[in-house]
This record gives C-alpha cells, structure tokens and sequence, in this order.
C-alpha cells in the first residue's frame, strides 16, 4: 500500500470528508495538522501549490484535494493508485 499523506485542518468539511473516504477504504495516512500553524502552511503551499486542505499525496503524486481524490473514487482508480503508489 501507498504511503498516504494529508496536509489537513481539524474541522475543513472537504478534510472531514477526505478522511471519511480514506477510512472506509481501510487506508492508514499520515496527517499533518495546519490549524493555526502558518510554518506548516507555508510548506504545504511549497509543495502542493495550493493553500487550500485538504492537500493530499498517494506515493510521490500529488492528487491534490478531497474533490480530485474522490474522482479518482468515481471513475475507479483510486485503489490501483494506492496499491500501485502512484508508480513510484
């Protein structure tokens, strides 16, 4: 399985909703909170280019937020990018 790591805020709905996903697909993450925190707001906009949570990397691919992961859900390539790490 992909390493899973999600740039988050405690009550953001779309990261609510983001770790709803990850958890009933039974998908351990690491979660690093940025309530509060503008050091680690301003490395999650480094990395990701954006300054909106959640932000989230399966592997080494920047999926980007709950909206982009939950497509992946839809059109059925999620799990392969978790089982797979995005290639990497």
């Amino acid at each position: 399985m992909a390493r899973v790591l999600m740039y988050a805020t405690r009550f953001c709905p779309f990261c609510v909703m983001a770790r709803r996903l990850l958890k009933a697909k039974g998908v351990a993450f690491e979660e690093i909170a940025v309530d509060g925190c503008t050091e680690l707001r301003a490395k999650m906009r480094e990395m990701s280019g954006r300054h909106t949570v959640p932000q989230i990397w399966i592997g080494e691919r920047h999926v980007g937020g709950y909206e982009e992961m939950a497509d992946l859900e839809r059109r059925g390539e999620l799990d392969e990018l978790l089982k797979q790490g995005a290639g990497t």
